[in-house]
């Protein structure tokens, strides 16, 4: 992970979400689903109101775990996410995805979109990300889609009361501006950082950035 050596002395656990990497695949998709699978690995690592980061999905997903157990959770950083995917059905990622066949090759053309980043990103690392993603079954990749597009967290952002930060990327293809203003006025008290130039994956193409931003939040060694 690249972001990894720049929060060197910290205490970093990366889960998998299920169906995804090493994670067993389970029967529900929602962001509630996963959002339960983090709360019980907080209470099973016994954290003690950890800093909660999610990118993207796992910023839907950070969101919902503060919303509904929020006396497991000492801050979040959102990165990159959104409270309302609102893909529209001729979007980028609908028809990328539905293009998806098994055995899905790590070489497909979805990924140059999907994890398209500013140039300085190891191309050895982006190719690890698309053979991980490749073992995802194409049928699984549109279940969670399918979830991800119905998901709304108005509601539950307006119920978080964890100090928050977001972190959005100023040329991101996904979530852009509107999305993060939502975002923002939604999440109240919570504080809005701009990766300028970064897309949709500023803890890649930028990780010092996203790290100063995320130690920021994070109490004193």
């Amino acid at each position: 992970m690249l972001l990894a050596p720049h929060l060197t002395g910290r205490r970093l656990i990366m889960p998998d979400l299920r169906g995804h990497g090493g994670s067993q695949a389970g029967e529900g998709y929602r962001a509630a689903d996963f959002a339960e699978d983090m709360a019980g690995l907080i209470q099973r690592l016994r954290l003690g109101r950890p800093i909660v980061v999610g990118h993207s999905l796992g910023g839907m997903v950070s969101i919902m775990l503060a919303a509904r157990r929020p006396e497991l959770i000492g801050g979040l950083v959102i990165l990159a996410s959104t409270l309302k995917p609102d893909f529209g059905s001729d979007h980028q990622v609908i028809d990328g995805v539905a293009a998806l066949r098994d055995p899905i090759s790590p070489s497909d053309p979805f990924y140059d979109w999907w994890h398209a980043c500013r140039p300085g990103v190891p191309r050895a690392f982006l190719a690890g990300l698309a053979k991980d993603a490749s073992a995802i079954p194409a049928a699984r990749w549109r279940a969670i889609l399918e979830e991800v597009r119905r998901t709304d967290l108005t509601a539950a952002a307006r119920a978080v009361e964890a100090p928050t930060l977001i972190i959005a990327g100023g040329r991101d293809p996904l979530f852009g501006a509107a999305h993060q203003r939502t975002l923002t006025d939604a999440l109240v008290g919570s504080r809005l950082v701009w990766a300028q130039d970064c897309g949709h994956n500023p803890h890649w193409e930028d990780p010092a950035f996203v790290a100063d931003a995320i130690t920021g939040m994070l109490p004193a060694r």
